[in-house]
């Protein structure tokens, strides 16, 4: 398989994004040039960056042939449609949503932590050190980072925010975690599943077990109303949204940020 036919880890989430009136495609910004753009289709073909996938099971034996966490694909997808038509009764069984919530916190990590292994295996590349201590190296910052949070999250509970009325962002890190990024903290986390329905996670205060997921009707968004400016500040790559005006109210700060990039790559 090319790598322009492998799935990128994102394109679930991405298909709620798809707009079907008219032309079918995805409007985004590109953060690289600050250009609003459309990808015709179904494919999410303008997601096609490289990832370095980590485990964070630290008693599984680093392997650097396998490119992604397992997920049940179809379990994902019936799960994500549900929460875009706001209807929980097609999501599946208890332990089929369960299985997938825990695969939406897999790849929201997954993205999360691109930033840093990118940067490790740079900065490790520049030392003497033989390709697999390279990767050794970068598996332990990783791992020591998130392994961590995973464990955490792995006890949480989660809720599904469905039939929001702001529209939300994605982009190629998604996943927020209030605790650290937002002003004032907040003990949350949150992974967009579409438009119009949220994935959050609060401490449950349990040690063990898994509790049941919520889905809760919610036309406001409360005190996660810093979603969609979230999402913005952490894009590195590209910005999803449903229209090109919620695009294009970020666009000149994020273009900035581009030209400013691109001035400090010039020798």
């Amino acid at each position: 398989m090319t790598d322009q036919d492998k799935l990128h880890p994102l394109r679930p989430f991405l298909k709620n994004w798809v707009w079907e009136h008219g032309h079918i495609g995805t409007r985004y910004l590109d953060c690289v040039d600050g250009q609003l753009k459309f990808d015709e289709g179904k494919k999410s073909r303008f997601a096609a960056e490289k990832y370095i996938y980590v485990s964070l099971d630290k008693d599984v034996a680093d392997d650097a042939s396998v490119d992604g966490p397992a997920i049940q694909e179809a379990g994902l997808a019936r799960f994500l449609r549900a929460a875009q038509l706001g209807k929980p009764e097609e999501a599946g069984s208890v332990a089929e949503v369960q299985r997938a919530v825990q695969d939406c916190v897999e790849l929201g990590l997954f993205s999360a932590y691109q930033s840093q292994a990118r940067e490790a295996l740079a900065r490790y590349q520049q030392e003497p050190m033989f390709d697999d201590e390279i990767r050794a190296a970068v598996v332990d910052d990783i791992r020591r980072i998130y392994s961590g949070m995973r464990d955490q999250l792995a006890l949480y509970d989660f809720s599904v925010l469905y039939g929001l009325s702001m529209p939300l962002f994605i982009s190629d890190t998604p996943f927020i975690d209030w605790r650290a990024g937002a002003s004032p903290a907040l003990p949350f986390v949150s992974l967009p599943l579409g438009p119009y329905c949220l994935l959050v996670g609060a401490p449950s205060g349990r040690s063990s077990r898994v509790g049941p997921v919520v889905w809760k009707a919610a036309s406001a968004m409360g005190p996660l109303k810093d979603h969609n400016r979230l999402i913005a500040e952490h894009a590195r790559l590209w910005l999803v949204a449903t229209t090109d005006d919620q695009l294009v109210a970020v666009q000149s700060r994020l273009a900035v940020t581009a030209d400013a990039k691109r001035q400090g790559a010039k020798p």
